[in-house]
């Protein structure tokens, strides 16, 4: 817990480790999540750590309560005109969706419950959604005059165009069913299954090589931006670094003596 002129300061997200996972939990449920100044910065703190911890394979980023995120906290946003500067929750929400976006150690984002706004950047950074069928969402900024503006980098790069427009535009509430199929979540699934849901996720991510999936993670993203000729020649450049690389020899030598690679943690671990 840290301190404040020697008074404890509640930290609002918490971090565990795990058997090779991070587990980082936003834990304000008495404002839903909201994205305040302070949980941001306790976010970008934790997330920091999990990256630079190389014990860390993998991050599940969770809630507290209900709600997964309610998107900006707008009592922070109230300022005065003649005061004008930029809005409290443009001062590290950046940088945390681009860690998340960036990160080389999969993200696996388990939904607690409903999210909103701001919450659903969160959401679209992550290379895994996983969501209680239960779950509702909104892109409510259009009805507070407000601009989906920095999620859309991550929420445009996930949605499908014409589901981007009916529900940026309108602010209309829909279901995790139609947040699956729009591509905002990987899975929802009944509340009951969502933690063996998570679990199914993260025991497959553990099973893959920190740097294959680092590069797989980006591959995905880049070679569909690729002139073809360009990809195959830059492709066929990675496979065969790959293949001769430290980890590739490791992963074809446990696959034919018929044990798990270095890479994987061991059962006591996990």
């Amino acid at each position: 817990m840290n301190t404040d002129a020697g008074w404890p300061v509640e930290r609002l997200v918490r971090k565990e480790v795990s058997g090779g996972i991070a587990t980082i939990t936003l834990d304000s449920p008495r404002n839903r999540n909201a994205l305040s100044v302070r949980l941001l910065g306790d976010l970008e703190e934790r997330l920091n750590q999990a990256l630079a911890d190389e014990s860390v394979r993998v991050i599940v980023l969770t809630g507290t309560g209900p709600v997964f995120c309610a998107g900006a906290d707008l009592k922070e946003q109230r300022i005065d005109p003649g005061n004008a500067h930029e809005a409290p929750v443009t001062a590290s929400f950046p940088e945390i969706m681009s860690l998340i976006w960036e990160s080389p150690k999969p993200v696996v984002c388990r939904l607690n419950g409903t999210a909103r706004a701001g919450g659903l950047g969160l959401v679209a950074a992550c290379d895994f959604a996983i969501a209680p069928d239960s779950a509702s969402f909104a892109f409510t900024e259009v009805r507070l005059g407000v601009v989906p503006a920095m999620i859309a980098v991550t929420v445009l790069r996930r949605l499908d165009p014409r589901a981007a427009a009916e529900y940026l535009l309108t602010g209309e509430t829909f279901d995790a069913a139609r947040a699956q199929e729009i591509g905002l979540l990987t899975r929802a699934v009944p509340e009951k299954e969502l933690d063996d849901t998570v679990a199914h996720y993260t025991g497959m991510l553990l099973r893959g090589g920190p740097e294959a999936l680092a590069l797989t993670k980006q591959l995905v993203r880049t070679v569909p931006t690729l002139p073809v000729e360009e990809g195959m020649r830059r492709m066929a450049e990675l496979s065969a670094q790959r293949f001769t690389s430290a980890e590739g020899q490791e992963g074809i030598a446990a696959f034919m003596q018929k044990r798990p690679p270095a890479w994987v943690p061991r059962v006591e671990e996990t």
